[in-house]
């Protein structure tokens, strides 16, 4: 298993976070990473996603919700074709810290070819950076 995290201090209150991180509606005015979202942050709700990494090409892609807990935490997984291939369990929280929050992203990455792709997953933390930078910058306006 593989993983990767990144965060950012954001000057807002846990809530404002999770109220700009919650509107999927609004990601393709801000979000440079995930520019499609749709569903419901929920427990088992299916959400649809559309990324556009750093390098490489868009790719849509499905997640189960398996956390969500209001201004704290949300944890999906994703997979490529069949479970066990190349999967992702991408973790978001936001901690109330220092009169603000700190926003943590990260992701674990399983599977039997999670071992080759080392290159996807380097140029996602660059990804991840670029989002939360934006997700920064859209609270704090």
């Amino acid at each position: 298993m593989k993983s990767i995290s990144t965060d950012i201090q954001i000057d807002a209150t846990p809530e404002q976070v999770w109220a700009v991180f919650s509107d999927f509606e609004s990601y393709s005015e801000w979000n440079p990473f995930i520019r499609e979202a749709k569903g419901t942050l929920a427990v088992g709700a299916r959400l649809e996603m559309r990324m556009y990494p750093v390098t490489g090409r868009p790719m849509g892609f499905k997640p189960r919700v398996l956390v969500a807990e209001h201004a704290r935490a949300v944890t999906w997984k994703g997979i490529v074709l069949v479970p066990g291939l190349f999967d992702g369990t991408h973790k978001f929280t936001m901690e109330a810290r220092d009169g603000g929050t700190r926003f943590v992203q990260a992701e674990e990455f399983g599977g039997v070819l999670a071992p080759f792709m080392s290159g996807t997953i380097a140029s996602t933390i660059e990804s991840f950076e670029l989002s939360n930078e934006a997700l920064k910058k859209r609270v704090e306006r």
